[in-house]
């Protein structure tokens, strides 16, 4: 079992940065991944930044260039930094680490409307 909270959500206005945290807890050694997703109502919801273990990063188009992904091992954290932030931004923003065995675990969710 894996256990994500999420933190640092909050309004922001377009422009401005964030920094949103996720911190795991329980098998750590069964995460082979961790990400940010996220959505909007009505839609589905879609990756933002993934690490792997490895330190590798992939990113949504979206953005590229404005958001990046970090981790700290030894907090057992990942932070997603979030760059002039625009109102189509705006999404409920949900930590993921994908574990062995194909299982994944999710976070409940943190809130980030960008205002205009």
């Amino acid at each position: 079992q894996v256990q994500l909270v999420e933190s640092g959500g909050g309004l922001v206005q377009a422009g401005g940065s964030l920094r949103l945290s996720c911190a795991a807890s329980g098998n750590i050694l069964s995460i082979n991944s961790m990400g940010w997703y996220r959505q909007t109502p009505g839609k589905q919801r879609d990756m933002v930044a993934v690490i792997s273990s490895r330190g590798s990063r992939n990113y949504a188009d979206s953005v590229k260039g404005r958001f990046t992904i970090s981790r700290d091992d030894a907090k057992n954290t990942v932070y997603l930094e979030m760059n002039s932030l625009k109102p189509d931004d705006t999404a409920i923003y949900s930590c993921n680490a994908q574990l062995s065995w194909a299982r994944a675990a999710w976070g409940q969710g943190t809130q980030v409307p960008v205002s205009s």
